[in-house]
């Protein structure tokens, strides 16, 4: 089932409410978070298909991607205010806890609404992340000066062909060298998400919402929501250790590693990844449960 979703006046997000197809007669949600500058198509079908298997999934686009109003300029927000459409999507299907799965910015907004409403939080998986506030300390890489460089040019104006050519050298360049990178893939992906969008355009809005209010870092040690965090050794954006560091800093995180993955969900890492996401979501002691032993929590 598909939806808009109004999350602020002039604001509404295309969202998307898949039932489980397993046994379950009455499956836990599972919402999807994608990141900065990605439509909710970015996670593959075959991953959602296997959480499909035990969990009712809900999958989004952000503002200013796929179906989602685009209006950046007309009404800017902060990273902040993204964090706050996570919980109104919750809230739109009636939703009152879900297992949040969070992929790179994504990663960033989970982090928030942990901190701020983790009441309805689950579990969550995080995954080509690094911790809030967790940029600027010397011992916790900076992306390379090659992408940097290739981000200066994420917004400039191409043909929708042009613009397909660097959506594939992007995610090449993402994908790190841990497995082979298959252009096609990524191609037949971005040509998916161009035609849910109906525009080929990419305004980068995400990169010009404000950063203010997330260094909360220091915060993280009160999260006692259960948290698994993915690493992706090949990823360039958030590289060992940025993972083992987030880990270390949730009050119950745990880290787990999947060999060969960069700053991408491709077809070779799909098994493993929704492994790692359903021990989560189906074998974790949830916050619930320990909140219900202790009634002064």
């Amino acid at each position: 089932m598909e939806r808009l979703v109004d999350v602020a006046p002039g604001v509404r997000l295309w969202a998307e409410d898949l039932p489980a197809t397993g046994p379950d007669p009455e499956p836990e949600p599972v919402l999807l978070v994608m990141g900065a500058n990605a439509s909710g198509l970015v996670w593959p079908d075959a991953l959602v298909d296997r959480l499909a298997e035990r969990h009712r999934v809900i999958r989004y686009d952000h503002r200013d991607t796929g179906r989602s109003t685009w209006a950046f300029d007309e009404h800017p927000y902060a990273v902040t205010d993204l964090a706050a459409d996570v919980v109104a999507v919750l809230d739109a299907f009636d939703v009152p806890r879900a297992h949040l799965v969070g992929m790179s910015m994504g990663g960033t907004l989970v982090q928030l609404v942990l901190l701020d409403a983790p009441g309805r939080v689950a579990t969550a998986t995080v995954f080509c992340t690094a911790a809030l506030g967790g940029y600027g300390s010397p011992d916790l890489p900076a992306p390379p000066a090659e992408l940097l460089a290739l981000w200066e040019h994420l917004a400039d104006p191409r043909d929708a062909p042009a613009e397909l050519d660097w959506r594939v050298a992007h995610w090449r360049a993402l994908s790190g060298t841990g497995t082979p990178f298959d252009a096609e893939e990524f191609r037949a992906l971005e040509r998916r998400v161009i035609a849910h969008a109906g525009r080929h355009d990419n305004p980068a809005a995400h990169a010009r919402a404000a950063q203010t209010g997330l260094d909360r870092g220091a915060e993280l040690a009160a999260v006692e929501v259960p948290t698994l965090v993915v690493e992706a050794p090949e990823d360039p954006i958030n590289p060992p250790p940025h993972s083992g560091h987030l880990a270390r800093a949730l009050g119950r995180g745990r880290l787990v590693r999947i060999p060969g993955m960069g700053h991408a969900i491709t077809r070779t890492v799909v098994a493993p990844l929704a492994a790692a996401i359903l021990t989560q979501t189906t074998l974790t002691p949830t916050a619930g449960a320990v909140a219900a032993q202790d009634p002064q929590r």
